[in-house]
């Protein structure tokens, strides 16, 4: 009897302590919208931390660390900490993870496809649009203790990009594009000559043409063992502006997926067979362009503007050893074109958003700390250490930024020459740029679409055969790599398949431990009535 008493004595305090969990997730929600504050409080003190990312520059470090020192002058009730990255999808993975544990920091820097991904958890990104207009606080507002850019003096293109569902959900930091940086040099050696602007056709003939091997095996155009003609650095980048260049389909406003299909095909074996003579390969797969270029071991090299520092003879920010450094004059170009009437090219680059918190002076704060970051201290400044352009159009049109680009090539650092033609080229073409639609699920998308030109470009070189059944089982393979079938259901909010949140992971254990319990009990009974 003291057994089967102590079984019983044991059994309801296991179930209370099972259902605690589920007590805890009954009823729990994200937080509530944020909305406006009449007034900021500047009685208190304010702790907020800003996330930012850095190419293990030290001059963009110091930027954003002397950026924080202005403003803490400014309002020395704000303390904000730095927490910096060398890749964004570090801070993606680290935001994603610190959702469920309301533990995102107060202000990222971040891309737009990311933060629709953010959205997911309720109320977690604070959508700006009320921010922006509010006479006080808001961009250009009254009782903003700096001079702040009102929303007339960004960008409208730049801004266009941080709308997701009909709303600002950032402010953009710095923009950026693509070009394609070519040692000229060698075009003119193979008998080439640039054309005003480069098309693909241009580009793969002269590719090809930088094939040839002399009968030991080095290339002829620069008595290397090793040549990689065409480097593309982002794939993603290239599937997305040829498609989009060619008028076929990727995504829609609705987060459709419209990548597979007959032109992304004909692209692929376009690629193949120029991948097959040895004329095309990419970074994930032969290594980082610039290396190549700067080695005398590669043609055109395409990667942002803002990689311009790392471009060409004299890159402040070169990769590899002097010795094996070549001389060559390197030419800036718009990436090639399909339609040299209609040129089009990807806008990018990161952009700033505020996340909620139950403190609504908290989230008042921190805003006004990411709108500091449009004032032309800061913008410029950054904007000098690469290929960026600056946001707003009072900082392009400052003198001290206009100062800046009609000095290229007076040094190797500062006014590198590639660099600021690489910051000019955007600054040529924004009405050119272009950007993709934004949803819960176009990050998976943008990588799936690089994903089948490294599948291709990997096929070939193995020696694999590409033929319509390599194709359609590519689409497939990739579809359900990026769960692309499920995600082109979950625009605009739907939530994205992917690893349940803490909570979640414990709200099923709680069940599943529960059920367990109840079992064990049920049967522990019946024995008891049936002795």
């Amino acid at each position: 009897m003291k057994r089967k008493g102590t079984w019983k004595r044991l059994l309801l305090p296991l179930l209370l302590a099972a259902l605690l969990p589920l007590s805890g997730c009954h009823g729990s929600r994200g937080l509530d919208a944020f909305e406006v504050p009449e007034t900021f409080d500047t009685s208190r003190d304010y702790e907020i931390t800003f996330w930012a990312k850095n190419d293990t520059n030290k001059t963009q470090t110091a930027i954003y660390q002397q950026a924080i020192e202005d403003f803490q002058e400014i309002y020395p009730n704000i303390t904000v900490t730095l927490r910096l990255y060398t890749d964004y999808g570090d801070i993606y993975n680290d935001v994603i993870t610190n959702i469920s544990t309301n533990t995102t920091p107060n202000v990222c820097i971040t891309y737009p496809d990311h933060i629709a991904t953010y959205m997911t958890g309720e109320n977690t990104v604070v959508p700006l649009d009320d921010l922006f207009a509010d006479e006080k606080y808001g961009l250009g507002g009254s009782e903003v203790l700096y001079d702040s850019v009102t929303e007339a003096e960004i960008i409208p293109q730049f801004l266009e990009e941080c709308v997701i569902e009909g709303q600002h959900y950032a402010i953009p930091y710095m923009r950026s594009t693509e070009a394609c940086y070519i040692n000229k040099t060698y075009v003119e050696a193979l008998g080439y000559t640039l054309p005003e602007t480069l098309t693909w056709d241009f580009i793969w003939e002269v590719s090809e043409a930088a094939t040839a091997q002399a009968e030991d095996g080095t290339y002829l155009v620069n008595g290397q063992e090793v040549m990689i003609p065409f480097i593309y650095k982002s794939t993603d980048n290239m599937m997305i502006q040829m498609l989009q260049q060619l008028g076929a389909g990727y995504s829609d406003s609705d987060g459709s997926i419209l990548l597979f299909n007959d032109t992304t095909e004909e692209l692929l074996y376009t690629i193949a067979d120029h991948v097959s003579a040895g004329a095309f390969s990419t970074f994930k797969i032969s290594g980082y362009p610039a290396n190549f270029l700067n080695a005398g071991q590669c043609i055109f090299a395409i990667d942002s503007t803002a990689g311009a520092t790392w471009m060409g003879s004299d890159a402040p920010l070169s990769d590899i050893s002097e010795d094996k450094v070549v001389e060559f004059e390197t030419a800036v170009m718009a990436i090639p074109q399909f339609d040299t009437e209609n040129p089009q090219m990807i806008s990018q680059g990161p952009s700033i958003c505020v996340f909620n918190k139950s403190d609504e002076q908290e989230v008042l704060a921190s805003w006004l700390f990411a709108q500091y970051l449009l004032t032309n201290d800061v913008q410029i400044a950054y904007a000098e250490t690469e290929g960026y352009v600056p946001v707003t159009t009072r900082a392009q049109s400052s003198e001290e930024y206009q100062d800046y680009l009609s000095r290229s090539g007076e040094d190797n650092s500062t006014y590198y020459e590639v660099k600021i033609q690489a910051s000019q080229l955007l600054l040529e073409q924004v009405d050119n740029t272009f950007v993709t639609p934004v949803f819960n699920g176009s990050a998976s998308l943008r990588d799936a679409a690089g994903q089948l030109i490294e599948n291709v470009v990997k096929s070939v070189r193995r020696q694999e055969t590409v033929d319509d059944a390599y194709m359609e089982e590519l689409f497939s393979d990739v579809t359900s790599l990026y769960r692309l079938s499920l995600e082109s259901e979950s625009a605009y909010g739907k939530e994205e398949l992917g690893p349940l949140p803490p909570m979640a992971v414990g709200l099923l254990a709680g069940l599943a431990a529960v059920w367990i319990l109840i079992l064990i009990y049920v049967i522990w009974d019946a024995r008891k009535r049936k002795k």
